[in-house]
């Protein structure tokens, strides 16, 4: 499988590039393949549901090939929270189920049950440099955000083993933002080197650049699990209610839509907006003079409402355990089936088929 070709007046990671992918993916979804998914290190947000849950079950449903990996490997970069892997995996599976992820259409598998796809790894490493390592800006933010003394060398080598993730089932398209455009940017590398050295095994995987507006956290900053900002698909109606009546907002009592004058106050009514289909401005209108008291209220409304059947559903897959992990196993043996098919041909490719 390959990604179609594109003009090189639209670079991968370009919004004119994610533009022609959306005409190709509308007239002809069944020739991609994607390759998405998440660390499990706690419950998925609304920051996750609108920047990349609800992207994927667009795609999904439109026809496009899904595979969603659970980055557990990954997780021991993060070592204070790796003692819940099992609590977290269900938990982040259950989010999947409850935003819409099909795993009838969809292959949604665990990194560790995926033997073959870790073997890629070590070749992989064999085709980038300590420096490219070092010099890329995602990994320098996750280690300037670990609350590690020091860190691994499983996170320096996080984004080759995000190459793996992607090119082990020969994805041809990899949805992300803006953010992840350097990890996405070494996966296409890897790629182009390995055709280059053995034989033209892999696709160049294309970045679909998130539609999502992104949100930020509750104090203003970036909505992250770690950072007790976010608002979690799974918290209660009630904790829900008691985040936001503690978000950042400003001293002016008139509520619009100005992101970047007023970007507490725009983040809340973009956030009631998403969660009502609308448009922001008409919601930030709507509340006009009755100051931050009245948005919260309306956003807090907004998002309890928009999350309650997500809700209903997640608990009802978490009260079948046996029934998220037979979910699992489905889905790895369709992973690892695909992992051992391209290893063998890598292998082939490397010379190192000793029959």
């Amino acid at each position: 499988m390959s990604a179609p070709t594109l003009t090189a007046a639209a670079p991968s990671g370009t919004p004119e590039h994610s533009a022609a992918l959306e005409e190709r993916i509308a007239r002809d979804p069944g020739a991609f393949r994607i390759l998405t998914g998440d660390r499990p290190t706690g419950p998925l947000h609304l920051g996750h549901y609108f920047g990349t849950l609800a992207n994927r079950v667009r795609l999904q449903d439109a026809g496009v090939e899904l595979f969603v990996v659970i980055a557990d490997y990954q997780v021991l970069t993060d070592r204070d929270v790796a003692d819940r892997l099992p609590e977290h995996v269900l938990g982040l599976l259950a989010d999947y189920l409850a935003a819409g992820v099909d795993p009838g259409r969809a292959t949604v598998f665990v990194h560790s049950a995926v033997p073959a796809l870790n073997q890629l790894l070590l070749p992989f490493l064999s085709l980038v440099t300590d420096g490219e390592l070092r010099r890329n800006p995602t990994v320098k933010d996750e280690i300037a955000h670990s609350r590690q003394a020091s860190v691994s060398g499983l996170m320096l080598t996080y984004p080759v083993h995000q190459a793996a993730d992607i090119l082990f089932c020969k994805a041809n398209l990899v949805p992300v933002g803006r953010d992840q455009l350097p990890h996405q940017e070494v996966a296409r590398t890897v790629a182009r080197r390995f055709n280059e050295r053995h034989a033209p095994v892999f696709p160049v995987p294309d970045a679909l650049l998130s539609r999502a507006p992104k949100l930020l956290g509750t104090d203003g900053g970036k909505m992250s699990k770690s950072r007790g900002n976010a608002l979690a698909l799974s918290a209660t109606e009630d904790e829900t209610a008691r985040l936001l009546r503690r978000a950042k907002t400003d001293a002016e009592r008139h509520i619009a839509y100005d992101p970047d004058r007023r970007p507490e106050v725009s983040n809340l009514v973009l956030l009631a907006a998403l969660c009502q289909g609308r448009d922001p401005h008409e919601v930030a209108a709507e509340i006009g003079d009755g100051g931050a008291a009245a948005l919260k209220r309306a956003v807090t409304e907004s998002v309890n409402e928009f999350l309650r059947p997500v809700r209903e559903r997640r608990a009802t897959y978490l009260a079948d355990p046996a029934g998220l992990r037979r979910v699992l196993a489905e889905g790895n043996a369709r992973a690892n089936a695909v992992a051992e098919r391209t290893l063998a041909e890598v292998r082939d490719a490397m010379g190192m088929l000793y029959r």
